[in-house]
């Protein structure tokens, strides 16, 4: 008789984890084709009158001419201006979310994010250098590109340098990510004081975070990079889970947490600094899309880092259509839409969650 009520308490159980992990497979579908959905959408809306069907018809019409048609004016209105735009926003999107993810898991802290952890503060201030001062790592177009890319990683390394002095621990990086946000942000600033009225409008223009440098060669570079560094942190996913109970539990069990902690926090780092050397400083993505993610689906990171990913890049390019159309044909830096989205959202999250899923 005990037995059958164990079997048929196992049986619940496995019925149960089930349900579960449908309900995370379901949100990595619907996010998926609501990616599609909205991008259809974006791509038909500007200031050239093209519907939803002309837009798809432009992009099946690359894959199978002779099933779609396009006209000139489709084609180049989808191709050359509008679709770079949209995949930037999402490939931009799923690193911002997947990083911001893998941040808040390996520091064990709600708030981290690339920006909240200096990341972008060290990109911005490389900019401002090249933009202002026309100093930089690398020369020619590529001056403002290589120097937030260097800069960006600079601040991560410094930030890991202090903190593996103290054992790697999450507070110790928090505040050395705090620190290096406040130290790059005051250079920053230093350089926009002494810096002339049209450079600094260029540099403050580069931070707020935009889309419209979106190109085929750089999106072609960001994709490269997502390629690279997302399967190595998924594949760190169950590490991130182990270490989620306590650095002595993960240490009992067989992970390496300190070193855990420095190969993901290096991954997700180089992922943010592909991103926003090309796009500038971004906020929020990283912060609400894992927050909502884990509401949804609980704190597995196994899903929680895919379906991050995917809810960035709906929350992006959605910020992105509503900063292309909202005034149109006045197009917004799309940073500051995600921020006017992010802000209130996440302030009514806070309000309205009733337990805690860390």
């Amino acid at each position: 008789m005990k037995a059958k009520h164990s079997l048929v308490t196992k049986e619940e159980v496995k019925e149960q984890y089930n349900k579960f992990v449908g309900r995370k497979f379901f949100f990595i579908f619907f996010f998926s084709v609501l990616v599609v959905i909205i991008s259809g959408i974006s791509t038909s809306l500007g200031s050239a009158d093209i519907s939803i069907w002309d837009a798809y018809s432009a992009i099946l019409h690359k894959f199978f001419p002779n099933y779609f048609e396009s006209d000139w004016l489709a084609d180049a209105c989808v191709w050359n201006l509008r679709l770079p735009r949209i995949l930037m926003g999402i490939v931009a999107g799923i690193g911002l979310g997947v990083a911001g993810s893998v941040m808040q898991a390996i520091l064990r802290n709600p708030l981290a994010s690339p920006y909240t952890l200096g990341i972008s503060s060290g990109a911005g201030f490389g900019a401002s250098l090249a933009i202002l001062a026309g100093a930089g790592i690398v020369s020619g177009k590529y001056l403002i590109i290589g120097n937030a890319f260097v800069f960006s990683l600079l601040c991560s390394f410094i930030i890991l340098g202090l903190s593996s002095r103290k054992g790697a621990t999450p507070e110790t990086m928090i505040l050395a990510g705090i620190a290096m946000m406040y130290l790059f942000g005051a250079m920053t600033t230093i350089l926009q004081y002494f810096g002339e009225a049209e450079a600094v409008k260029e540099a403050v223009f580069w931070m707020v975070g935009d889309l419209d440098r979106s190109s085929w060669p750089k999106l072609t570079l960001i994709t490269g990079a997502l390629v690279c560094c997302i399967p190595l942190l998924i594949i760190k996913s169950w590490d991130l889970n182990v270490m989620g109970a306590g650095d002595e539990t993960a240490t009992s069990l067989g992970v390496n947490v300190k070193r855990t902690r420095i190969v993901t926090m290096v991954v997700a780092t180089l992922l943010v600094a592909c991103i926003v050397c090309f796009t500038g400083t971004i906020g929020f993505i990283g912060l609400v899309a894992p927050h909502l993610t884990r509401l949804a689906i609980g704190g597995d990171n196994r899903f929680v880092l895919p379906v991050s990913g995917l809810l960035g890049a709906v929350l992006l390019i959605s910020a992105d259509l509503v900063a292309r159309n909202i005034i149109a044909p006045v197009i917004l830096p799309v940073g500051a839409v995600t921020a006017f989205m992010g802000a209130p959202l996440f302030l009514y999250m806070i309000m309205r969650r009733g337990r805690e899923y860390w």
